[in-house]
């Protein structure tokens, strides 16, 4: 079994250097990409792709999600959004329903499939984090939630910070 990268838990004191930031830049990039394979087999077997699995993952997270702020979670055009959630409707995976004050709203909840499918998608995304997280430690964890936090526009928290309640 592989161990960690070399001094993977002692940054350099000149963090703020170009090998430094370079080396956060691919960490970044590898660990999230070896992150989402954990998911790309189960989409594939369903002819779905990661697009798919944000929408899903953001409804399950906010049921009742309005269209408008699904587009401006995902950040992506109208047209691809309605791409996926065209496709994710036709296969009983998502159902939308009119707002109840705007009638004009369109709101979109998880089908009991769509949920079982994120439940499984989440899952496999879950133990892999989790296991790096154990390895990591407590601190090392809220540290990497603070650099990530860091890197969301001030603008832009409020809504991430909203998805953890419910609506």
């Amino acid at each position: 079994m592989a161990g960690p990268l070399p001094d993977a838990s002692r940054a350099s004191p000149l963090f703020l250097t170009e090998p430094e930031i370079r080396r956060g830049i691919e960490l970044l990039y590898f660990g999230y990409s070896h992150l989402t394979r954990a998911i790309d087999a189960g989409l594939a077997e369903q002819g779905l792709g990661r697009a798919h699995h944000r929408a899903l993952y953001f409804i399950a997270r906010k049921p009742n999600l309005a269209v408008g702020e699904l587009l401006q979670l995902l950040a992506i055009t109208k047209q691809a959004l309605n791409r996926v959630l065209t496709e994710l409707t036709a296969r009983g995976l998502v159902e939308t329903r009119t707002g109840d004050r705007d009638r004009r709203q369109r709101l979109l909840k998880l089908t009991d499939a769509g949920a079982a499918l994120e439940r499984q998608l989440y899952s496999a995304l879950s133990a892999r984090l989790a296991s790096a997280y154990s390895s990591a430690g407590q601190a090392a964890v809220g540290g990497f939630w603070a650099v990530l936090e860091g890197l969301i526009p001030a603008s832009e928290r409020p809504r991430v910070a909203g998805l953890g309640r419910s609506s």
